[in-house]
């Protein structure tokens, strides 16, 4: 029988069982065990988003996130799931933020800001940074969160598929499908005009 996890010294419990502490109990030194366990990775998390910003704010925010929600975590949930998921909403919101500033810059001035390149084409302007931006945010939320992972933050297939808690062959199958909408979602007025070019010809004499 499994001592209680009150008489369990705060340096031997496990993730989940510090959460279920900050859930229950606003346990601080609980939750300020967590920090000190998962601070470097949101960095490295951060780090390799190629998005310029300050990491270590970033990862502030996430962990004000996380005492935020803690009500929300649940024990059947790995909590590196619950943090990286957190993680990846603060990321996405600082992209949006970047992009607000972004469309105000360029309505301020003639030329576009190199400095905001689309991932998927550097030689794209802004309009492309927002368009893509808009598409990303129409996909479901499941191929959503394989492209972010893998794509922006150019995680391998091993570790996303650890993030979401799903197998590698789910993250490709996704990340199949997250492309081929994100190229109808792009490529609007091409796909739209290819079910016209047939019965144009055949009115021709």
């Amino acid at each position: 029988m499994s001592p209680p996890m009150d008489s369990v010294p705060l340096g031997q419990m496990n993730d989940a069982d510090l959460m279920l502490r900050v859930r229950g109990h606003d346990d601080e030194a609980a939750f300020a065990l967590l920090v000190a366990r998962h601070q470097k990775i949101l960095l490295n998390f951060f780090a390799r988003s190629g998005v310029q910003y300050d990491s270590e704010d970033l990862v502030q925010q996430t962990f004000l996130r996380l005492y935020r929600y803690r009500q929300r975590y649940v024990a059947t949930a790995k909590f590196t799931t619950f943090l990286f998921l957190l993680a990846r909403q603060v990321w996405i919101d600082e992209l949006r933020r970047r992009q607000r500033r972004e469309r105000l810059a360029e309505s301020l001035a003639a030329e576009p800001h190199e400095e905001f390149a689309a991932p998927a084409d550097p030689s794209a302007g802004t309009q492309g940074d927002l368009d893509l931006a808009r598409a990303l945010a129409a996909l479901p939320e499941g191929l959503r969160q394989v492209v972010e992972l893998a794509v922006y933050q150019d995680l391998p297939y091993a570790e996303v598929a650890g993030i979401l808690g799903i197998p590698v062959g789910t993250v490709k199958s996704r990340m199949f499908n997250a492309l081929a909408k994100l190229r109808a979602l792009l490529e609007p007025e091409a796909t739209a005009a290819a079910p016209h070019q047939g019965p144009a010809k055949g009115d021709r004499p």
